[in-house]
């Protein structure tokens, strides 16, 4: 079955070029020309991955995205668009997105980055579900979410954040360099990446403040420690 792709793009021209050459790839594309059609497309319709423009009408792509978000954690989101301040980019990570890829841009990249995920979600829905138990906090890595043992309500995590803090309960009470985090989690280490990883590992610090045993420590500037003594990696359970 053709994997499937919601399209959201204001911009007719440059839409109907993207729209072609994911067809063109062995893709479903359905096109939308504003933020609400395409939230309206995606509560009837199931698509493996959003492609979404930032400035549109009726519905902005961050508002869009976090709409998405609220009723599903793992389709992967990526933003196109000309808006390239850092401002904007993190603040389409911050609303749940997976990637954000600046016009113009090489179609081949956008081919290449659209499999990567699709893959990454393909992997995640085949897998076992992964919920780490730390002290008295529950984390949820399958469904990007994280809670108090005792609380009733669970806090949502960007797939990003989620990711971030997988990484550090798999390698957590060792000295952890920032740049090997990047690299490992981002692919890259560059000052933007750095930026999107401060942003998370401030909310991340949020997170796990609820529980004072488990602590996320910086050392000379340039390296993490996550200090959880009592962590268990292995409450997992097959999805069904």
């Amino acid at each position: 079955m053709q994997p499937s792709i919601l399209l959201a793009e204001d911009d007719i021209f440059f839409a109907k070029i993207v729209k072609r050459q994911l067809e063109r790839a062995g893709y479903n594309v359905t096109f939308c020309e504003n933020g609400q059609e395409a939230w309206e497309k995606f509560q009837k319709h199931v698509f493996d991955l959003c492609l979404l423009d930032v400035v549109m009408p009726k519905k902005d792509g961050f508002a869009l995205a976090q709409d998405i978000r609220s009723t599903d954690v793992n389709v992967p989101i990526l933003f196109t668009s000309s808006r390239y301040m850092e401002q904007d980019r993190l603040q389409g990570f911050e609303s749940g997105a997976d990637d954000y890829i600046v016009k113009p841009f090489n179609i081949q990249e956008l081919l290449c980055r659209v499999d990567v995920y699709l893959k990454r979600s393909r992997l995640l829905k085949s897998e076992r579900r992964i919920v780490y138990t730390i002290s008295n906090l529950v984390f949820d890595y399958s469904q990007y979410n994280i809670r108090h043992k005792n609380a009733d309500s669970h806090v949502r995590m960007a797939p990003k954040e989620a990711e971030l803090l997988r990484f550090l309960c798999e390698n957590s009470n060792k000295k952890l360099k920032k740049d090997d985090i990047l690299t490992c989690i981002w692919g890259q280490d560059d000052f933007f990446s750095s930026r999107v990883m401060d942003v998370y590992l401030t909310r991340l610090r949020k997170h796990i403040a609820q529980d004072p045993a488990v602590k996320l420590e910086t050392y000379h500037g340039k390296g993490l420690m996550f200090i959880a003594d009592d962590l268990d990696r292995s409450h997992t359970i097959f999805k069904i």
